[in-house]
């Protein structure tokens, strides 16, 4: 089963695709530079951009894999969340090439592609616990298989990755500020005292990440009230040591609190040793190292998608394509894009395989 991945939810286009579970090719055209200038994303450019790239991309992909369009089984389409006109420039194209290809469409919860797309570089098992952490997104799940998940927990304001960007924006960090500020964070010394573990103190799977953001905008407005480096700083060279422990510090807090909403929701499924994680903070160093050796503690293993395939990609939309049509399901040309904020319904149909 051939399967093509589009995936426009936000300011990367991008295609790929994926035969019989493997990647073939894929290819991608990134916004960053432009929404720099704005020092974050203008949704009604990147809806522009991605008109202009989508085409482009999907003639190149099928010149690097020597495919035909009517080689195409079926079109795995990000159909949100996301910014919805992002989104509907990715979803019109797919139905256009159902519509004229034959090919099945599968709508995917872009959610969803991220967690499974550590199944790209190997078999994923289950039943297992997934923690999503993006820019838009803090949420865990439970995986009973591949194509069933329970949410048990979300942010309810800022997300972690957002909480990543913002406090880049504070410290005067070139953007996107949250990869830069793992950087420095790695060359810091983490104080835990600094700053506070938010949301904790309850029962719930939630998370809660715009107080640690201001606790950070209060220390700063304090300590480094001259902001003495540049903005935006963009080598990494020039950061002050202070400025790297504060990195470091904000860095701890944040994977603390994420450590322990996973530990609290393995108390909840005593039977589960799995977790799968992903998304663009997915690719946070420190995050990654205590996540592999809280599973391994507890006599099980973490799945985490390569570092090239946590931000936002197409492989993992095919991918997760391919896992979806292989129990049959599909979408028809009536499918719904669905933007942030809103759920993204089961509408799966079933079709014999």
């Amino acid at each position: 089963m051939l399967v093509l991945g589009i995936e426009s939810s936000c300011d990367e286009t991008a295609l790929a695709l994926v035969r019989d579970g493997a990647l073939s090719d894929a290819v991608l055209a990134s916004q960053a530079d432009m929404h720099a200038l704005f020092g974050g994303v203008v949704p009604e450019l990147a809806s522009r951009e991605h008109c202009r790239f989508i085409g482009p991309l999907f003639d190149e992909l099928m010149r690097r894999t020597g495919t035909r369009p009517a080689d195409i089984d079926v079109v795995a389409v990000s159909r949100g969340p996301g910014l919805l006109g992002s989104l509907l420039v990715g979803t019109a194209f797919a139905k256009g090439l159902c519509l004229g290809t034959g090919a099945r469409l599968l709508g995917v919860n872009h959610l969803m592609g991220h967690l499974l797309a550590a199944g790209l570089s190997e078999k994923l098992e289950f039943p297992a616990l997934g923690l999503l952490v993006s820019g838009g997104h803090t949420n865990i799940y439970y995986f009973g298989s591949a194509v069933k998940a329970l949410q048990l927990g979300r942010t309810i304001d800022d997300a972690a990755g957002e909480a990543f960007d913002k406090t880049g924006k504070i410290l005067g960090l070139a953007y996107p500020g949250g990869r830069l500020l793992d950087t420095l964070a790695r060359r810091g010394r983490a104080d835990a005292k600094l700053f506070p573990r938010p949301y904790l103190d309850n029962d719930n799977l939630d998370f809660s990440f715009s107080g640690l953001k201001t606790a950070v905008s209060l220390y700063v407005k304090e300590h480094f009230a001259d902001e003495p480096w540049p903005h935006p700083l963009q080598n990494p060279d020039d950061a002050p040591q202070g400025l790297c422990d504060l990195c470091a510090s904000f860095n701890l807090a944040v994977v603390d609190t994420l450590l322990a909403k996973v530990r609290r929701a393995m108390k909840r499924y005593p039977g589960v040793r799995n977790l799968i994680m992903a998304g663009g903070v997915a690719a946070n160093s420190l995050l990654r190292e205590r996540v592999t050796e809280l599973m391994e503690r507890a006599g099980g293993k973490a799945f985490m998608p390569p570092l090239s395939l946590c931000t936002d990609n197409a492989a993992m939309i095919a991918y997760a394509g391919w896992l979806y049509a292989s129990e049959g399901f599909c979408h028809d040309l009536s499918m719904e894009t669905i933007p942030r904020g809103r759920p993204i319904p089961d509408d799966y149909l079933h079709v014999p395989l």
